[in-house]
């Protein structure tokens, strides 16, 4: 009998938890290890954001699913790895701390065959003073985060309604963030509402990025195909801006936020502030706090993390300038170097380096979005792991099924404002996530699977994936006849 203990439940990891009970005999246990109690499609916060759905319509219990799949359920914080067991117990272990009200703060070990680190992101507001909800801004990273700032939009919209002119900031907060997609989202769901509400005349929209320009997106841009047509999704993104009136700065971080004024240095090393009425910065990311030790009691965090916390995979993390990284260097197995029954996967893994180019301003801040691993990629990581983890306790075989990100299409469905008849979404895909320059010479992708399109279909696109993935999720029957 073997036990696999997957460590976070979020798309990632719940996804490689279904498809390892799925296919593994009962006599084999899968273990899922999450501080949370509930599931939620993050994709659908940007819509409880601006209070066109609720928290119940994006999250649901995790406990129940877990019941009736047949997967052992600890409601709790990893905190700890020990992944060579100690010298008097050999076998591997992760010590965890329960978050679950019956058994709060108690501290447990829980042994393995298999683990699967899918625990996800540190949400780092600390990185940026005065950032995040219990500071000076709002975010939309969680449900709750979420219902928070639809209820200061609410305000604002109450406030122009009575005549006054509101500023409205929406981006990230800090030089190094990714999830730009997010807050280009929430951006224009922000400006749709303010339509809808009738005060768009009273107020002004400010998208604040770290990238280098309009449609980066964190993954260097792309090259479209649009019927005969080529464009950018830098023009493609700036059109929509305009269209929108939405005013753009680009090349920002974020130094501090102090309460109706955000301070921010450019890549031309130039400082400046912008006063604002209602802000929604997304936070930069690290990997959570998890410590490891081998068996004699030796800490080996640095051998297992990077430095931004996240997990060492079998990518190549020598240093290298930007210029001679390949996209062969990027992860394909996800499998620890060091320990063959340890996976990274979804946001939790380390990247080995940025898609954008990387830029730094005169006084040395890195102004460059981090590569995002969320979405569709993640769920892809995770089912592609649970495979190999199958096979190994099935068939007794080494080797390991494979997902790399740079042979890995990716389609993003990004809501411009909600409405059966008046929603609208970005719908683009592309092809591979990482560019692969010796393969696609010219843009690094390929043009026949990498476009982009606008309308009212991408919103029922978007709306579509959303009821989709809950069900996925669910487990309801046959859900796993959809993709990842």
């Amino acid at each position: 009998m073997a036990r696999v203990v997957v460590l976070g439940a979020g798309i990632s990891g719940h996804t490689a938890a279904l498809h390892l009970r799925r296919k593994l005999a009962r006599a084999h246990e899968v273990v899922v290890v999450s501080p949370n109690s509930k599931w939620n499609w993050i994709p659908s916060n940007i819509w409880v954001g601006v209070g066109t759905m609720t928290t119940d319509q994006v999250t649901f219990p995790l406990a129940p699913i877990y019941k009736r799949t047949g997967i052992v359920f600890h409601q709790a914080l990893a905190s700890e790895l020990h992944p060579e067991g100690t010298s008097d117990a050999p076998t591997p272990f992760v010590r965890v701390r329960y978050t679950d009200p019956a058994r709060a703060g108690e501290v447990a070990d829980i042994t393995y065959d298999y683990l699967i680190n899918a625990t996800g992101p540190k949400l780092n507001f600390a990185a940026t003073p005065g950032l995040g909800p219990e500071a000076n801004t709002l975010s939309v990273c969680t449900p709750q985060h979420a219902v928070q700032a639809s209820q200061a939009l609410a305000q604002s919209i109450d406030k122009m309604r009575r005549g006054e002119r509101q500023r409205l900031v929406v981006g990230v907060g800090h030089g190094a963030c990714t999830c730009e997609g997010a807050a280009f989202e929430y951006t224009f769901n922000v400006e749709h509402e303010l339509r809808s509400a009738g005060v768009r005349d009273k107020a002004e929209v400010i998208y604040l990025t770290n990238e280098y320009e309009l449609g980066d997106f964190g993954v260097g841009g792309m090259t479209f195909t649009q019927g005969r047509e080529i464009t950018t999704s830098k023009l493609w993104t700036e059109s929509l801006f305009r269209e929108r009136d939405v005013k753009a700065i680009t090349q920002a971080h974020v130094e501090k936020v102090e309460p109706g004024v955000i301070h921010y240095e450019q890549l031309d090393g130039s400082h400046s502030s912008l006063d604002f009425d209602f802000a929604m910065l997304l936070p930069p990311f690290r990997g959570v706090d998890l410590t490891a030790f081998d068996a004699t009691g030796q800490e080996i965090t640095a051998e297992m993390f990077a430095p931004s916390g996240f997990m060492k995979v079998d990518g190549d993390y020598a240093a290298k300038t930007y210029d001679e990284w390949r996209a062969a260097d990027w992860p394909s197995t996800y499998q620890s170097p060091r320990y063959e029954n340890v996976f990274g996967v979804g946001i939790a893994f380390a990247p080995p380096h940025q898609i954008s180019v990387p830029r730094t301003s005169p006084n040395g801040t890195l102004i460059t979005p981090a590569p995002p691993r969320t979405g569709m990629p993640s769920g892809v990581m995770g089912k592609t792991v649970a495979l190999t983890i199958v096979d190994r306790i099935t068939k007794g075989v080494g080797s390991s099924h494979k997902a790399s990100m740079a042979d890995m299409g990716a389609a993003c469905v990004a809501s411009a404002g909600v409405g059966p008849r008046r929603g609208t979404a970005a719908s683009m895909t592309m092809y591979p996530v990482v560019p692969d320059l010796q393969r696609f010479p010219a843009t690094g992708r390929s043009n026949k699977d990498t476009f982009g399109e606008i309308g009212l279909a991408g919103h029922w696109i978007k709306y579509m994936l959303h009821v989709l993935f809950l069900y996925k999720a669910k487990a309801r029957p046959f859900w796993y006849l959809i993709p990842e």
